[in-house]
């Protein structure tokens, strides 16, 4: 396989035919389980994707431990709510595999309006607006698709395992002098409610998490 794709996984069973059913050539899923009830783990497996579980709750968590247990030289992340398609990996993966950038981020296209509400955008724009001032990288949107090479990414020594987890990644990329570009991508109607901005203690502990990832 060329590439692994990172899929952190807490209750996304009526997603996940629809997500490891459009996965490009070359592309192996790692879904990391991190404490699913709804039988997540029986799709995934029946699917054929590589099942990870990670026993310590938060997106970094997930996403750490998919990492770890990669194989692949190029390595990419991407939530596991059909929100976003996988058919559009490529985009973020080939000037991974190409050498013409080290980390690629899939800046989110929304299809309608209604799919990414007017204060999540503003709160969006906030933030890649303090990332440009930390970093000087210009960024408009942190998403959530993103590649990079496994064992760049861990020698970052990222150590967030909250909301925090990607944000950090661009950090650490930064002050190593990684390049860092971003590449256009739909953003689509998720399945169920966010983890993280769907209720207001998850939006909150999102900007906690962030907040001191900026500081540090």
């Amino acid at each position: 396989m060329d590439v692994d794709l990172v899929l952190p996984c807490l209750d996304e069973a009526a997603a996940l035919p629809w997500v490891l059913g459009r996965l490009p050539d070359g592309v192996r899923a790692v879904v990391v389980d991190n404490g699913s009830r709804d039988g997540s783990v029986e799709v995934a497996e029946r699917l054929g994707a590589t099942v990870v579980h990670c026993s310590i709750r938060g997106y970094g968590a997930a996403c750490h431990a998919g990492l770890e247990a990669a194989e692949a030289d190029v390595v990419a992340f991407m939530d596991a709510d059909a929100s976003l398609d996988p058919r559009q990996l490529v985009r973020v993966t080939a000037p991974v595999l190409a050498g013409n950038a080290d980390l690629m981020i899939g800046r989110r296209r929304a299809v309608s309006r209604h799919v990414w509400p007017w204060h999540l955008r503003l709160a969006n724009a906030e933030l890649s607006r303090r990332i440009r001032r930390r970093t000087g990288v210009v960024l408009r949107d942190l998403g959530p698709m993103r590649a990079a090479r496994r064992t760049a990414l861990l020698g970052l020594d990222l150590a967030d395992r909250r909301s925090g987890y990607p944000l950090e990644t661009v950090v650490r990329a930064a002050d190593d002098g990684w390049r860092i570009a971003e590449v256009d991508v739909d953003y689509l109607p998720r399945s169920g409610r966010s983890k993280v901005t769907g209720t207001p203690l998850g939006a909150a502990r999102a900007v906690v998490d962030m907040s001191k990832v900026l500081k540090r």
